[in-house]
């Protein structure tokens, strides 16, 4: 397998001259615009989406990068069509994306683009036997520091969050609570649940990161008949849900087996799991869980 074909600044370079200054805003105050995307079928999945919520980043902290987003767009397909070499029979890709403001006090934009398999050893299990989750007390960024709508690298809490539902926990995940004790999101994931009666329930939308993700498992739903409500709720309400959910890019979506320690069922034989993985699978011509059990090998 050859290097890896990186973008950095108006070139493809080898993935291994991918580098950042350390005096990069980017990297010395952590001012980083992002998104992540993963192909299906050699295609990058909701491209456009992923664009829109890129131009909305760039507005909240008004970095203007240089180039249009379409050409951005096109940058991130050309990256694919140029890492095609790295996938076997059946594989997909990873890619990841990010603006900085640059090295003071000139600050010409930085914006890179990397590809890579995706790691599908990293969740090939959560399919089968689901995500545990854990609250540890560490809070999400209030709307007082930056916007939920901005994307952006900063992401200490999630580390703190992560290493401390781990020690709680081990293979937890943290579930982050906002400012007034509502649920919010997991690191790196939309989290919702479902209850018998009411359908599907996610926080507001103006309250956490739009998800790329969660508006596919939306159209699903809509497409499957399950009502889907974007509402506050406690986590005590998530406890004592019929399924929790949880999904994001790359692995889509997947359950919640334990909460806070506790075993929950039906664990991950879910019935509304089932049907939006099903649905998922149709979507994008590949079945989620044979592909991420095939090549499981890779970390």
């Amino acid at each position: 397998m050859t290097e890896p074909i990186a973008y950095l600044n108006g070139d493809f370079i080898p993935a291994s001259e991918l580098v950042v200054s350390t005096e990069d805003l980017g990297f010395s105050q952590g001012v980083s615009v992002s998104e992540r995307l993963r192909t299906f079928r050699g295609r990058l999945f909701r491209l456009d989406e992923h664009l829109d919520r890129l131009a909305n980043s760039l507005r909240i902290v008004d970095l203007q990068p240089g180039l249009s987003i379409a050409r951005i767009g096109e940058l991130a397909n050309e990256l694919v069509s140029r890492n095609g070499h790295l996938l076997l029979d059946g594989d997909d890709l990873g890619v990841s994306l990010f603006v900085t403001p640059g090295v003071p006090p000139r600050l010409d934009p930085t914006i890179g683009l990397r590809a890579y398999p995706l790691p599908f050893g990293q969740w090939a299990s959560y399919y089968e036997h689901g995500q545990a989750l854990t609250e540890t007390g560490v809070r999400q960024v209030p709307e007082s520091c930056w916007p939920a709508a901005l994307k952006c690298r900063s992401r200490m809490h999630y580390f703190l969050a992560d290493r401390l539902a781990h020690a709680l926990d081990p293979g937890s995940r943290a579930v982050l609570l906002d400012q007034d004790g509502s649920v919010s999101e997991a690191s790196t994931a939309n989290v919702l649940f479902y209850r018998r009666g009411e359908g599907l329930v996610s926080p507001p939308r103006e309250r956490i990161l739009p998800g790329v993700s969660l508006s596919v498992l939306a159209e699903l739903a809509a497409g499957l008949a399950i009502p889907l409500h974007f509402r506050s709720f406690q986590l005590e309400e998530l406890a004592v849900a019929d399924e929790i959910l949880m999904c994001s890019t790359s692995p889509c979506v997947w359950p919640v087996t334990r909460l806070n320690g506790q075993p929950r069922e039906p664990g991950a034989g879910g019935a509304i799991f089932q049907q939006i993985l099903q649905a998922w699978n149709e979507l994008v011509g590949v079945d989620i869980v044979a592909q991420a059990r095939r090549f499981s090998f890779r970390t």
